[in-house]
């Protein structure tokens, strides 16, 4: 890749150029050496004008209506004036190679709209590397104009911690029923909530959001604030009508100054950025590890002994970082 191709790229994000953003993207994700280090080249030329974004983070289990709340919001937002990129960190690409997000139909007019950018998450090797490259993304987004980013999680468990750690507000999405919902929702998921909504709270079901609300602020009420500026909330919306919309976007907003106005959102982007350097050490270290020829050479003996328990996890752990080393 030549320079030229270089001054193209970054030529072409800066102008708010979605083809060769996406085209950009597509370099994050791939496996040649030539195309990621083209990438960085480009997030690196890139950087001094990103960082601008809101950056909100969506969370919820399967059929909560994360899609049809982006949809809604993105709608509302590009209404307004804003510029919207959706992300998706996708835990399932690490196992199968797939998107959930893959097809944009889930969010038809949003995708349609040109005030917005909707990108499935990548392929990848691991949950760590899905992260790595939507963060890179979401740079990229951010210096080709986008001023709100939404990222979603479109599987539960790890990739909440992971969404958290690089967003500026995390939203929890919730269904109607508290009882049951509250059982099934683990404590470190409602401790990095910011703003916590009860979705499709509509028909026969408001009764049952309003008391979920009320027993989410209860819990909330209980749990220690992540800043002092801001304690978690939780409120009611109906994706489906928009009503609760307004009241959302507002409370998002609400949080952002609430941190902004004490540096407390700085600090934590900052944070997030130290977080994000020893993740890429992480993972460069354990890529380099597994392509070293003497270790590709012993690991398939040596999980064999793990497996059939004729060597302790330490004590091959310990053997292949000797051989790794020497």
């Amino acid at each position: 890749m030549s320079a030229h191709d270089l001054q193209e790229y970054v030529n072409g994000i800066l102008a708010g150029d979605r083809n060769l953003l996406s085209r950009a993207i597509t370099l994050l994700e791939s496996k040649r050496e030539d195309h990621f280090a083209l990438a960085e080249e480009i997030v690196q030329a890139v950087l001094p004008r990103s960082g601008g974004a809101h950056r909100i983070g969506i969370t919820g289990v399967p059929g909560v209506g994360k899609s049809t709340l982006i949809e809604a919001l993105g709608m509302k937002l590009v209404g307004e004036g804003h510029r919207v990129a959706v992300l998706a960190v996708d835990p399932s690409s690490a196992i199968s190679g797939g998107s959930i997000l893959g097809d944009k139909s889930r969010m038809e007019n949003l995708a349609r709209h040109e005030h917005a950018f909707i990108r499935p998450s990548p392929n990848a090797q691991s949950l760590g590397g899905v992260g790595r490259k939507t963060r890179e993304s979401m740079l990229l987004c951010e210096a080709a104009g986008f001023d709100i980013v939404l990222v979603e999680t479109v599987g539960v468990g790890q990739s909440e911690t992971l969404v958290a750690q690089m967003v500026d507000c995390f939203l929890f999405l919730a269904l109607p029923g508290a009882g049951d919902e509250l059982q099934g929702i683990k404590r470190g998921i409602m401790e990095m909530a910011d703003i916590i909504a009860v979705n499709k709270a509509d028909g026969d079901q408001l009764a049952l959001a309003r008391a979920a609300v009320g027993d989410f602020n209860a819990v909330l009420g209980l749990l220690r604030p992540r800043s002092e500026h801001w304690r978690s909330v939780a409120l009611m919306l109906s994706s489906e009508s928009g009503t609760g919309l307004d009241e959302l976007w507002e409370t998002i907003q609400r949080h952002r100054k609430a941190l902004a106005d004490d540096g407390d959102l700085e600090r934590q982007r900052q944070q997030q950025q130290t977080h994000w350097m020893w993740a890429l050490i992480d993972e460069r270290l354990r890529d380099s590890f597994q392509r070293h020829p003497k270790i590709k050479a012993e690991l398939a003996e040596v999980e064999s002994e793990v497996r059939s328990g004729k060597l302790s996890a330490t004590a091959a752990a310990r053997r292949l970082l000797r051989t790794f080393e020497d």
